[in-house]
């Protein structure tokens, strides 16, 4: 086994096999984890917010945004010899971490939209989600291997689970 590379929130690293990328708190947040399985280049992006269009300012930190972040990891992928027609994906987080009673705004279910933007983007890129662990209301902290593709799941009271 290889090296754990951490990824901040609002972050994404790339890494080759034997390594593995892993991130805390993935409460709203979405983690996108990609994969190149003939060259083994993986990479996972911890997004906190889904459209870098709606904010402004936002080129100072791409990896903070669905759109602009799961491009920039295909284009560190592709740097270290991933092909983009191989590329696959596996999605968590997303959760709704907190509720208010009579709230239907948009900004109270950034998790949910994340995931939309997320799933958007992927498919913008034609890169297919192999599975996800998405929503409920609970945070995890992932473990992405490129080598096998195996993404750990953990959340507090829940047992470990690996898609």
């Amino acid at each position: 086994m290889g090296e754990i590379i951490k990824v901040g929130m609002a972050d994404l690293k790339t890494c080759l096999s034997p390594d593995g990328v892993t991130t805390l708190g993935l409460g709203s947040c979405v983690g996108i984890a990609l994969r190149d399985p003939v060259t083994k280049v993986g990479g996972l992006a911890h997004i906190m917010l889904p459209d870098s269009t709606a904010i402004r300012n936002s080129h100072q930190n791409i990896a903070k945004f669905a759109d602009t972040g799961i491009d920039e990891l295909v284009r560190q992928m592709e740097t270290l010899g991933a092909k983009r027609s191989r590329i696959v994906a596996k999605i968590a987080g997303g959760a709704t971490m907190f509720t208010f009673q009579n709230s239907s705004s948009s900004t109270m279910v950034v998790g949910e939209r994340n995931v939309e933007a997320t799933k958007k983007k992927l498919g913008d890129l034609n890169i297919p989600i192999l599975s996800e662990d998405t929503g409920k209301n609970y945070g995890r902290t992932v473990t992405f291997f490129p080598e096998s593709g195996d993404f750990h799941i953990r959340a507090v009271g829940k047992q470990e689970t690996i898609i």
